[in-house]
């Protein structure tokens, strides 16, 4: 992506330390562009943002999750905490899968504390607890129920992954410009922002399988990430939210009514994400008391806030 602008000031103690440059594309209900500022017609990489799309691809290949709740996981990226472990477990035994099938690297999980549990308890980093882990259990699954090979899944050329890269494409619409490799290993599908921003709204609006991931996902916040988490933080306060963060500063929303919103923070600082998806929100008219918790990320000294992470004022 190119001419990022700037959008987050870093402030300590009254002075400016920092900022993050970054682009943003706010889409109206009706579809139409109401802001973009930076880059929105580049390439870039949407990371975990693409998982709900992801998910919709493996419903239509034949993917069968009875319980929204593993849907949910499905688009996550969690924290690793024993429920989210415990679930992604399950998809893989309901379909004769053990824990040595996923292709996802070991890694620990993003919360602290279940992380120093995994390690108290004289465990190292397993794939199981890498956040990508209900993605990969529910690519294994469609794989089972369709009767496609389950050593190469992560091959783009996969029929699975064919599935998905079409699935992606439609939702954003337009073409995948680039495929490449992301971070759990799977293929990664790269999108303007105003696609990505298009994805969101069509995965809000949609009456068929892109309305249940949604729905699932807005119904199940706290296993779309967990524990002190953005997207849940903001799926509980905003009813009717759905979000979900990407890696290297990359955050898309849409509002039920199709309103949507896709950032990506040049640098790929994640505390530079939550003031600017509080600031479209209040654009949109959203407003809480949760909202200002979530807006100003904390500049510490000492251990104690001396500062914030603050939208610029001529953002939205």
């Amino acid at each position: 992506m190119n001419r990022p602008v700037p959008l987050v000031e870093v402030v300590r103690d009254g002075m400016r330390e920092g900022l993050h440059h970054g682009s943003v594309v706010v889409l109206g209900s009706d579809g139409s562009v109401l802001r973009a500022v930076g880059d929105v017609d580049s390439p870039m990489y949407p990371r975990s943002s693409n998982k709900p799309a992801q998910v919709v691809g493996m419903l239509r290949a034949g993917l069968e999750l009875p319980d929204d709740a593993d849907v949910a996981l499905a688009a996550a990226s969690h924290n690793g905490e024993p429920d989210h472990v415990r679930r992604a477990r399950e998809v893989l035994r309901r379909h004769g899968l053990a824990e040595d099938a996923l292709g996802c690297p070991p890694d620990w999980p993003l919360l602290d504390s279940a992380r120093d549990e995994l390690i108290a308890s004289g465990h190292g980093k397993r794939p199981i607890t890498m956040n990508c882990s209900g993605k990969h259990a529910a690519m294994l699954a469609t794989c089972v129920l369709r009767g496609w090979s389950t050593e190469d899944y992560l091959d783009p050329r996969h029929p699975l992954q064919v599935a998905l890269c079409e699935t992606v494409a439609d939702l954003c619409g337009g073409q995948v410009r680039v495929t490449a490799v992301d971070g759990c290993g799977a293929p990664l599908f790269a999108m303007p922002l105003t696609g990505l921003a298009r994805m969101f709204r069509n995965l809000a609006l949609s009456g068929d399988l892109g309305r249940r991931v949604a729905d699932a996902m807005r119904g199940h916040p706290w296993l779309v990430a967990g524990t002190g988490r953005l997207d849940t933080e903001l799926m509980r306060a905003v009813p009717g939210l759905l979000s979900k963060e990407g890696a290297e500063g990359v955050f898309a929303f849409a509002l039920p009514d199709g309103c949507a919103v896709a950032v990506k923070i040049a640098d790929g600082a994640a505390r530079g994400r939550a003031p600017v998806a509080v600031g479209a929100l209040r654009a949109f008219g959203v407003d809480g008391p949760a909202l200002d918790a979530l807006g100003e990320p904390p500049v510490l000294g000492g251990g104690r806030p001396v500062g914030a992470a603050r939208l610029l004022p001529d953002v939205f």
